[in-house]
């Protein structure tokens, strides 16, 4: 260990210093490999998450590590790449260091990858009480929770109380809101019909909330329109053009003044940048991230880039920054890397620009759509193709083949075999109406 960190800290290269083990960070960090440069990874976590499947690991479908990919394993084989395991507090860009809880990280370059983070909109009893999906511990909290909840429905004395335990509240229409709901209503469909023989499956109500006039509003209007069909065959209650007004852990209140009783309620109405104290200069808070120019710098801070969610880069009709997907993030992270290269040999950075791929959603089985381009697909087709393409797109072979399994298990046994509470989940102590209205 001594002497593979004394070969890291003789080379005599440039530190890059990257915050964040996302898609962005990940890329970023490979195209550096054998490259003339010194590269440190920080994350607070030691694995990377690949987000577009915590849902199924949500709702028992995938286990855990077969989603994660530790980074160690893929800095190992890399000689100018270093990991630590760290919480990042700040930056201090006058004296070029990142700060962490573990002490500073000198760098010459500094790359923010950190993502992002649940936007409650400023409404902090929500965030204390309403559940959330953006890791793998927050993951592993919904499954056990809906399972606690199916367990706790067996001792309701009364129907309010069953109604509590099996509505389960789904608020935001977007690709995680309208995923989540349906892996729901086919749980409904298999585990709680066959397993819970004492409970009647259509006492369970699955409700997906959203504010827009339609679901997946950043799709075509066909591709909605397909969606709704799906969500609403399969069960699940569409309320749009609904906005929540409040939730206090078991009733949620709704802005046309009605009420709905539930115990679990999950967030997915939308993100924001995870910033990092001392870059301030640069952000843009009604947007939550920061803005860079054309090859990723922070405007107004040198030396300091940032990548995918957390950046907020104006290009073409992208006005309002590119999408806070992977394909944007990992294309940002590539051109960087070249970019970087390209700089240290005297050339100049090469402005970014952004190729759409399209957008994907499943909702069910032989349930999904596809937008690229101009073209649209949904069903069986569309099905397989989200399958194929997130399948490819997980880091590691053990992974692929595990979820591979995994999808081919529940193909034929139609059940989401990960059904354990392992580790209970135990619901925060909720603020007081006084601290909520001190925040």
């Amino acid at each position: 260990m001594n002497e593979a960190k004394n070969e890291y800290d003789a080379l005599p290269y440039p530190q890059v210093v990257v915050v964040g083990g996302g898609f962005a960070g990940l890329e970023l960090i490979r195209q550096f490999e054998g490259k003339p440069f010194k590269v440190m990874l920080l994350d607070k976590q030691n694995h990377h998450c690949f987000q577009p499947l915590l849902y199924q690991v949500a709702t028992a479908s995938l286990s855990a590590d077969s989603i994660a990919h530790p980074f160690r394993r893929t800095v190992a084989p890399m000689p100018n790449v270093a990991f630590r395991m760290c919480t990042v507090r700040g930056v201090h860009p006058e004296r070029k260091v990142v700060e962490t809880d573990h002490g500073e990280v000198p760098y010459d370059i500094l790359v923010i990858a950190t993502g992002s983070t649940t936007n409650f909109f400023g409404d902090h009893r929500m965030e204390q009480e309403a559940m959330q999906l953006k890791s793998i511990s927050q993951a592993l909290d919904i499954r056990s929770d809906f399972l606690q909840d199916f367990e706790a429905a067996l001792y309701a004395q009364d129907e309010a109380g069953r109604r509590r335990c099996l509505n389960f509240i789904v608020v935001g229409g977007g690709p995680t809101g309208v995923e989540m709901a349906g892996a729901l209503a086919e749980i409904r469909r298999t585990v709680l019909k066959r397993e819970y023989r004492e409970l009647e499956s259509e006492w369970m109500q699955i409700w997906l909330v959203d504010s827009n006039e339609r679901v997946l509003k950043n799709f075509s209007e066909k591709s909605s329109t397909n969606a709704l069909g799906y969500l609403t065959g399969m069960g699940v209650n569409v309320k749009l053009d609904t906005r929540v007004a409040s939730y206090n852990g078991e009733v949620v209140k709704f802005k046309d003044g009605t009420t709905m009783e539930a115990n679990t309620l999950l967030w997915a109405a939308g993100v924001k940048g995870a910033l990092i104290p001392g870059l301030e200069a640069a952000e843009v808070p009604q947007a939550n991230r920061y803005a860079v120019d054309r090859s990723n710098q922070l405007q107004g801070v040198p030396d300091v880039f940032a990548l995918g969610d957390v950046a907020l880069m104006v290009e073409g009709k992208w006005e309002q920054g590119h999408p806070q997907v992977a394909p944007a993030a990992i294309q940002q992270a590539q051109l960087l890397a070249k970019n970087l290269i390209r700089r240290s040999k005297g050339g100049s950075m090469q402005p970014f620009t952004y190729t759409d791929k399209g957008s994907m959603a499943t909702i069910g089985r032989y349930k999904a759509v596809v937008d690229v381009g101009g073209f649209h697909m949904a069903g069986l087709i569309a099905w397989l193709a989200w399958m194929f393409v997130h399948l490819m797109a997980l880091v590691g072979y053990r992974n692929r083949l595990q979820v591979l399994m995994g999808w081919a298990w529940k193909y034929m046994s139609w059940k989401n075999t990960i059904r354990l509470i392992i580790r209970p989940y135990v619901r925060k102590a909720t603020v007081t109406e006084q601290e909520v209205a001190q925040a």
